[in-house]
């Protein structure tokens, strides 16, 4: 709160981890639900250019799938783009379809998020405090370097959530109008496969839960940097355009506008790393798990599609992106100025 309204300043550095880690969530909850389709449209599409076959029907049951509603070409199982994909998944499958993997998608953001924003926040504060008593030039790559260190630390904890979510929005069920397998019957699934490789020594213990680590983080790292980069100069001069820093519409104003340019920049930039990531991590042949790396997945991509195949899904994801990093940085800065204002508050009386 500011001094004029007769509260002392209390500074936003006062709210603690675990405060930022509850805002963090909650933004992080808002925004998995009203994006899955999008994530889901995505995966489908660099699914599908890795060789995954969409098919809903059995070949046991193709008989009477002619007999009933006629021959069915290959194009009614092929995805043409994401308007594609939301009209035949909804035909297919269902509309609740496309909120598939949600359960796994909401596992995975409230601990990334509820790591990832605190960590960010948290280091970028203590490399401002020490570049403005030690280094000044060092101040304006502080969000490029926190934003890379607090990802980097989120994947790493949440890499078995994103490998179940990445295969739970790849893959349909394996029976028609069955049940798809859930996220820890995933994660079971990736475990059981350990029995079909050859070098059961190359693979230890839960190795496999980590499949597509070293993607991940080769995207994640510089997404983020891009991300936070982007972000703190045009929020900044949004708020100092506005002139009222104590004002929650001008901070979810200006939060959000700059999240959603940033994660537009950022996920477009790093969408051939994202087509590796998910490459990798819906790979089922246990041996070519073992030998598959980012460098040699873009190079077979390259060679296979060229700059298409590497930028395939780019729309949908950039279409996530934008809207998802402008609901979680702005739920996650209101949230954190209500905190605020409240150890304000507090610290008055």
């Amino acid at each position: 709160m500011e001094q004029g309204q007769g509260t002392p300043p209390a500074t936003e550095r006062d709210i603690g981890f675990a405060e930022r880690a509850v805002a963090a969530a909650g933004a992080a909850v808002i925004s998995a639900v009203l994006v899955n389709p999008l994530d889901v449209a995505k995966t489908r599409l660099q699914a599908q250019a890795a060789g995954v076959i969409y098919n809903p029907v059995q070949p046991i049951m193709q008989h009477w799938w002619n007999q009933w509603l006629g021959p069915s070409s290959p194009e009614c199982f092929q995805y043409r783009g994401t308007m594609d994909v939301f009209s035949k998944v909804t035909r297919q499958e269902g509309i609740f379809r496309l909120w598939r993997g949600t359960g796994a998608n909401l596992a995975l953001a409230v601990p990334m998020v509820g790591i990832y924003m605190p960590c960010y926040d948290l280091l970028r504060n203590r490399i401002e405090e020490y570049s403005d008593r030690n280094c000044p030039k060092l101040r304006p790559y502080a969000p490029l370097i926190s934003g890379s260190i607090a990802r980097s630390l989120a994947c790493i904890a949440c890499s078995p959530i994103e490998l179940a979510r990445t295969r739970m929005l790849a893959f349909k069920a394996s029976n028609v109008g069955g049940k798809p397998p859930g996220m820890w019957t995933t994660l079971i699934g990736v475990l059981s496969s350990r029995q079909n490789i050859r070098s059961p020594e190359n693979v230890r213990g839960y190795h496999l839960l980590w499949t597509g680590l070293g993607a991940q983080l080769a995207r994640d790292a510089p997404y983020s940097a891009i991300c936070w980069t982007v972000l703190e100069p045009i929020r900044r001069h949004v708020i100092q355009l506005f002139g009222d820093q104590s004002n929650a519409a001008v901070i979810l104003g200006a939060n959000f506008s700059a999240g959603f340019i940033a994660g537009v920049i950022s996920a477009g930039a790093t969408c051939p790393l994202d087509v590796a990531k998910t490459r990798r991590q819906i790979e089922r042949d246990p041996e070519r798990v073992l030998s598959m790396n980012t460098r040699r997945i873009l190079l077979e991509v390259w060679r296979k599609e060229g700059l298409e195949g590497l930028f395939r899904g780019a729309g949908p994801r950039m279409a996530r992106a934008g809207p998802s990093v402008g609901i979680v940085v702005s739920s996650y800065e209101v949230m954190k100025h209500i905190m605020h204002r409240k150890h304000a508050v507090q610290t008055y009386d």
